[in-house]
């Protein structure tokens, strides 16, 4: 029973729980090839019962669950963000449909010219990555990247590697991508702030991989454009105009900055302001872009509604598995509140003088390394850390900075463990030593810029 007692109630004992813990979720994700979902249910559960939280409090009883542990963890974040991750899945999926990628880039590469392509591409993967998913990203701009780099007859990684990096940037640092929302939801901070602080750490991280280790790279490591490639449709006459889909892309961004900040500067109770809370609402800023987006390039360019119906189901199926496995972290993370643990974290870095921001890069950095998953690696992180930052009292912009820290440690170093390192490696004909050589190193440059911003950031503010 001591030994029982000193792993429930002593520092040592919670910290070696809470080791234990996070080594049997490795083990049951790289091993056993268990869905993440279900090995971050599985360990919570187990450490709960493991710290002496009663059944009861765990899993409620037959007559009532809603006050367990188990649902108001899933509960407490899905609540936050799976409006906005569905939306935002949503606003993608018809801009991916209608063409506007292709009008984008298009439009990038004539204002730069041929010479500048990549920094356009660049840009084309930084701007288009703010409504949709990496994988999507790639598929669709592609084959603008093998014509213009077949043009060019420079090196394909030219183009390349500037994209996906304007595209990972925006999936790690920028709503309303899971990973910063997630964070966001489960620090408290504001979407507002997550934007301010993901542009500030995420530009000069982009621009660090993107264009500089990008040119550098390319212009010695030559690769021709794969045999197979699938070349660039020309310009189409029912694609839609370069205005509809920048506006499409920037309206919820700037209803939020505008409730954020409105919040903050405008009287308290005036109209303005109440106007200001509402449109910037994320989920109301999401849902008047996705319904301008139904419209302007829908119904109003001759897509029925039992096709956009059909789009828009069809789009949202991949999100379940996300919603699961941030529910599934939420879980985890309270479980460690409740636990104790956070509190033992929270005390053991402050006596070994290690900065919270720090040691929530290595945490995540480890994650991301060992199992693979940029929004795995962000929510258990951020899970293991929530309990700890609640004591601290951090400021709002302080919170955002460090769900940038634990963004930057997500993507870094991706290898044969990340579904995005196959993406890369397979569709733009990559060797696994190429792809090593470029996208791995392009993740980590935008991992330690990323974070090195975040850190100078965080003795400003």
């Amino acid at each position: 029973m001591a030994a029982v007692d000193w792993l429930q109630h002593s520092t040592p004992g919670l910290l070696l729980l809470a080791l234990v813990a996070i080594a049997v979720l490795l083990l049951l994700i790289m091993k056993f090839g268990m869905e993440p979902f279900i090995a971050l249910l599985v360990v919570g559960l187990l450490v709960a019962l493991a710290a002496g939280i009663s059944v009861q409090d765990l899993v409620g009883t037959a007559q009532k669950s809603s006050n367990s542990l188990l649902e108001k963890g899933f509960g407490s974040i899905l609540g936050h963000i799976a409006v906005i991750i569905g939306l935002g899945t949503l606003l993608g999926a018809i801009l991916e449909k209608s063409g506007g990628a292709r009008v984008l880039t298009r439009a990038l590469l004539r204002l730069f010219g041929q010479r500048r392509a990549p920094l356009a591409m660049g840009l084309a993967g930084l701007i288009f990555g703010i409504p949709v998913f990496f994988d999507i990203g790639v598929f669709v701009l592609a084959p603008l990247v093998f014509a213009a780099a077949r043009q060019d007859k420079r090196s394909v990684l030219l183009f390349v590697l500037p994209l996906i990096g304007g595209l990972s940037m925006t999936h790690a640092f920028l709503p309303p991508h899971p990973g910063p929302v997630t964070a966001a939801g489960l620090l408290g901070v504001s979407l507002g702030w997550i934007i301010v602080m993901g542009l500030a750490c995420g530009i000069p991280a982009w621009f660090a991989a993107s264009i500089l280790f990008s040119t550098w790279l390319g212009n010695r490591m030559h690769r021709s454009v794969p045999a197979e490639a699938e070349l660039a449709e020309e310009d189409g006459e029912d694609e839609p105009a370069l205005g509809t889909v920048l506006l499409l892309i920037l309206v919820p961004l700037v209803l939020i900055l505008f409730g954020t900040f409105g919040n903050l500067l405008l009287p308290k109770g005036s109209t303005v302001g109440e106007v200001a809370t509402f449109l910037g609402t994320p989920a109301v800023a999401l849902t008047i872009s996705v319904l301008l987006a139904m419209w302007l390039l829908g119904f109003r360019r001759g897509m029925g509604s039992k096709e956009l119906s059909t789009l828009t189901a069809a789009a949202l199926r991949p999100v379940a598995m996300i919603l699961l496995v941030v529910g599934a972290g939420a879980f985890f993370g309270a479980v460690l509140a409740a636990t104790g643990i956070g509190k033992a974290v929270a005390g053991s870095l402050d006596a070994a003088g290690l900065p919270v921001l720090l040691a929530a890069y290595v945490i995540s950095c480890g994650l991301r390394i060992a199992q693979g998953s940029a929004t795995v690696a962000i929510t258990t992180t951020t899970g293991i850390l929530a309990p700890t930052v609640t004591e601290l009292h951090y400021s709002q912009p302080q919170l955002a900075l460090l769900v940038m820290a634990i963004s930057s440690g997500s993507i870094i170093a991706s290898h044969v463990n990340d579904g995005g390192f196959w993406i890369v490696s397979r569709y733009f004909g990559l060797t696994v030593k190429d792809t090593l050589r470029s996208w791995t190193v392009l993740e980590t440059v935008l991992s330690l810029v990323g974070f090195g911003m975040a850190a100078l950031l965080s003795l400003f503010v």
